[in-house]
């Protein structure tokens, strides 16, 4: 099974091409004090909106730092955002869903009710509610954005719940007198953890896009720690006389979310049973 996983992900052009942009971004991140020309906070008030030339290969902005050093270190906050947020998304989501989906009847009937009265609530007006009460701090924007994405994994793990726990081997291991606990994470959980990667992967695109957005509306990440979101603020701001604050940034949060989307499509279709039958 892996090696014909493999075999198709690999097949999967556009799949490969998600994967390669996935691991760019994280070498970028990683080695972001290596990588970076400049200090991303060092203000040089000689090369003020200066276009991109050889010394500033993105430009500088209003405040003469250099974009690029300042997208490199930038491409940490978004990926850790990201991360983070879809982190604590999965647990919720997944322990919510398994129990729902494990014992059914009221617990089931009440879990899905509140998750239905959750995805009533606009998501992004409810973050923007949530973080102009609290305040914007990188740890808030991660806490409110993974504490309002769990929704969905949540229904993904019940529907996976409901399909395995009449399995033979489920039956067995409750013959056997294992625990409901036992069963839930031996057995159920790492049998149902397939489209959850999928899930996991779609999620961090959406986490990188929520917090450039908080962050272009001044309510994310906190200047004057660097994020695409703040760049394409003052891009925003200078959009007649630096088109440069616009475009890289933009372009890199583009990239970022194309490449998640194309892993985690390609990682769908890879372990979709259906398509392995159709092969055959």
């Amino acid at each position: 099974m892996r090696n014909l996983f493999w075999h198709r992900f690999k097949g999967n052009g556009l799949a490969v091409a998600g994967g390669i942009i996935v691991l760019i971004l994280f070498f970028v991140a990683v080695f972001a004090p290596v990588l970076s020309p400049y200090n991303p906070d060092d203000i040089d008030r000689k090369h003020i909106l200066e276009p991109p030339e050889t010394a500033h290969f993105f430009g500088t902005d209003d405040l003469g730092r250099d974009v690029l050093s300042r997208m490199i270190w930038g491409s940490r906050i978004s990926l850790a955002v990201g991360f983070v947020a879809v982190g604590i998304a999965t647990v919720i989501g997944m322990l919510f869903g398994a129990l729902s989906g494990y014992y059914g009847g009221w617990t089931d009937r009440i879990i899905m009710r509140f998750i239905d009265i959750m995805l009533s609530i606009p998501t992004f007006f409810l973050i923007l509610a949530v973080i102009a009460f609290i305040g914007s701090s990188i740890w808030n924007v991660m806490a409110v954005i993974g504490l309002t994405m769990w929704m969905g994994i949540a229904r993904l793990v019940r529907a996976e719940f409901l399909s395995l726990k009449e399995r033979e081997f489920v039956l067995a291991a409750k013959a056997l007198g294992a625990s409901d606990l036992q069963i839930i994470f031996r057995h159920i959980m790492i049998n149902s953890m397939a489209p959850v990667l999928v899930s996991v992967i779609l999620g961090v695109a959406g986490a990188v896009l929520l917090e450039s957005a908080l962050s272009f509306l001044g309510i994310g990440v906190p200047p004057p720690m660097p994020s695409w979101g703040n760049i394409l603020t003052l891009g925003k701001d200078n959009i007649e006389i630096a088109w440069w604050l616009s475009v890289f940034p933009g372009l890199a949060i583009l990239v970022t979310v194309l490449g998640y989307y194309l892993l985690g499509e390609g990682i769908r279709e890879a372990t979709d049973p259906r398509l392995w039958h159709s092969e055959r």
